[in-house]
């Protein structure tokens, strides 16, 4: 699989600069909003139908009040990938807690018509060798990317002690005993000697805070809970034949958005696509995996080589080649030729972001420039254009979305940065105008920049009764992400204060996963009872994270002239998207290669064992 998934760049591209930063300063401030994420509103209270689990029916059960050696909650992929390293180190009392009624985490919530995964499947998808799994397409969808969850949680006996639909709702350590104590919505109440949480910032989905939002007298869903029931068709790709005489309208143009819309598209009498914000949306170029060139790679180590390759690559080091090829790398591979052929005069800071700012423009260029290849309609053509540097929002790639707006039936709302205007009994309005509907659905996304009790809807008591939110009350404090003072034996598994490598999210998981199992296995041979980051580290690994350069992806989203979304904390300064950014200043490589040699020498700095 060696294809290369983007256009090469034309032999020279004339940009005007200036022009295209104040036209992104424009499109950007026509979407600054005051309420920021509180514009949103949570699937709780009046919205709570929109949560319901419509995938595996709730089973009655015994309330829990025993004692496992590692509980996990969250059972998506920083979880599964934790447990499975944990089982690998011996450690096979492990206990996953889950809201949902299976493992997958993300992918056992969206499974939207067209779900894929838009990193390369041979580096999105975790545990592949040790599971022996071989992707069936270079971006897998989504029900093989849920099955290869099911496959990694009956393989390392997951399942065994595992508790679905449940919901924690505290949880305290008991300095006594050194355990922590789980309750939760089930009527549990058990111990466990160490405690990890992956809830993950793309779980708890939210609606847009519309005027109105209750009176559409239609039908209504999110697309994390898809209504098949109501649409027809099936989470394997089955056309939803119910829609074929439907008036149908999707608010959201994101990631999930590009991937339905051109199911909907197919499927539906007619749809209409109300869009605030486009998205950038790149080749895909998605292929089926060939088994004999499968098996050329498949030997030992395969995929931590292809993981480490892709990062090197994605993050603009000097890898002698590129095993992906797809659009996360090519942008890096164009600023690093540009880097290469600069001066030696021109090699500082300022030369670098240039390098990168010129990079991006002409990609974001060519980008536009598809646009108008592939869309007929000339002014449909100029609302998709994504006018902002392509990593403000999630960069997304596809070869059917743009094409979906030739199909008849579908028409392009742009409110031109304004958003949907209210939502009536009959439909949705836009700019005074009704658009009557059968059906809506909110592709509204997900709470990310949103506290971490508002998210997991739990707080954690730690050492005499400090509770977890009371501690990042002024900002997150941790080391590498993992480990907080103050609350003993709790491993939390995300991307913040660490890697923060968002184009392959399940890499920060796997070597999180790793490190965790270390330092428990460390802890249970050791015969100790307790594994906490002292005050004085934690507070090194702070320093050192406030001391980066502030270049990258924090300088590159905070740029004046990103469009607000949920890497930016939709625009406010500050405030808990800031916190988001913060990673180990020398990059993810580098970070990965520290927390190997960290675990390595088996001292484990900056943590206390007693």
């Amino acid at each position: 699989m060696t294809d290369q998934t983007t256009a090469p760049a034309p032999p020279s591209i004339t940009i005007d600069k200036e022009a295209l930063k104040a036209r992104y300063r424009e499109e950007r401030d026509k979407r600054l909003r005051p309420d920021g994420n509180d514009q949103y509103e949570r699937l709780t209270g009046r919205f709570a139908h929109y949560a319901v689990d419509p995938h595996t029916p709730f089973v009655e059960r015994a309330p829990k009040t025993d004692h496992v050696t590692f509980a996990f909650i969250g059972a998506g992929f920083a979880g599964l990938v934790t447990a499975a390293r944990l089982v690998e180190a011996g450690v096979t009392d492990v206990r996953l807690i889950d809201k949902a009624g299976d493992v997958g985490g993300t992918w056992y919530w969206n499974r939207y018509p067209g779900a894929q995964c838009d990193t390369a499947s041979f580096v999105y998808m975790p545990l592949l060798e040790e599971t022996g799994h071989m992707p069936t397409e270079k971006y897998a969808h989504g029900p093989e990317i849920l099955e290869h969850c099911q496959r990694i949680a009956n393989q390392y006996g997951l399942y065994d002690q595992a508790l679905f639909h449940t919901e924690v709702t505290d949880l305290t350590w008991d300095d006594a005993r050194s355990r922590w104590v789980i309750r939760t919505n089930r009527g549990d109440e058990f111990t466990a000697q160490f405690l990890g949480m992956g809830t993950g910032p793309l779980h708890v989905a939210k609606l847009p805070g519309l005027p109105g939002i209750e009176d559409f007298a239609g039908h209504s869903f999110h697309t994390s809970r898809w209504d098949y029931g109501y649409t027809g068709g099936d989470h394997e790709g089955a056309p939803m034949t119910n829609l074929s005489d439907k008036r149908v309208g999707i608010i959201g143009t994101g990631a999930t958005a590009v991937q339905c819309i051109p199911q909907l598209a197919k499927d539906c009498q007619e749809l209409y696509v109300f869009q605030r914000t486009p998205s950038s949306v790149d080749v895909r170029a998605n292929q089926p995996t060939d088994p004999e060139w499968f098996a050329t790679i498949n030997e030992p180590g395969w995929q931590q080589r292809w993981l480490e390759n892709f990062t090197l690559n994605q993050t603009g080091g000097l890898a002698a080649e590129d095993l992906v090829m797809d659009g996360w790398t090519d942008l890096a591979r164009r600023v690093v030729t540009k880097v290469m052929s600069l001066p030696a005069d021109q090699f500082t800071p300022d030369g670098l972001m240039t390098a990168f700012e010129d990079s991006d423009f002409e990609k974001m260029t060519e980008i536009r420039a598809r646009v108008d290849s592939i869309v007929e309609d000339p002014d449909t053509a100029q609302k998709l254009k994504a006018w902002y540097r392509q990593l403000c929002k999630r960069p997304c790639f596809h070869d059917e979305y743009l094409q979906a707006y030739n199909e008849p039936g579908v028409t392009l709302v742009d409110t031109d940065g304004k958003g949907v205007e209210r939502i009536t009994d009959k439909g949705v309005v836009v700019d005074g105008r009704e658009y009557e509907l059968d059906c809506i659905v909110f592709a509204s996304g997900f709470e990310v920049g949103t506290s971490f009790t508002d998210r997991a809807g739990y707080d954690a008591t730690g050492r005499g009764g400090l509770k977890l939110s009371e501690y990042w009350a002024d900002g997150m404090r941790s080391r590498h992400g993992i480990h907080v003072h103050g609350f003993p034996n709790l491993f939390i598994v995300q991307l913040t204060h660490a890697a923060n490598l968002i184009s392959n999210v399940p890499h920060n998981f796997t070597e999180a996963g790793r490190a965790i199992a270390a330092a428990v296995n460390h802890a249970l041979k050791g015969g100790y009872d307790e594994v906490e980051v002292t005050e004085a580290g934690e507070d090194q690994w702070m320093e050192l994270l406030h001391g980066g350069s502030g270049l990258g992806l924090a300088g590159v989203i905070g740029s004046s002239d990103c469009t607000p979304g949920y890497y930016n904390n939709e625009g406010q300064p500050g405030g808990l998207g800031h916190e988001l950014l913060l990673a180990y200043p020398a990059g993810p490589v580098a970070y990965f290669e520290y927390l190997k040699a960290w675990c390595a020498t088996g001292d484990f700095e900056g943590l206390a064992f007693r």
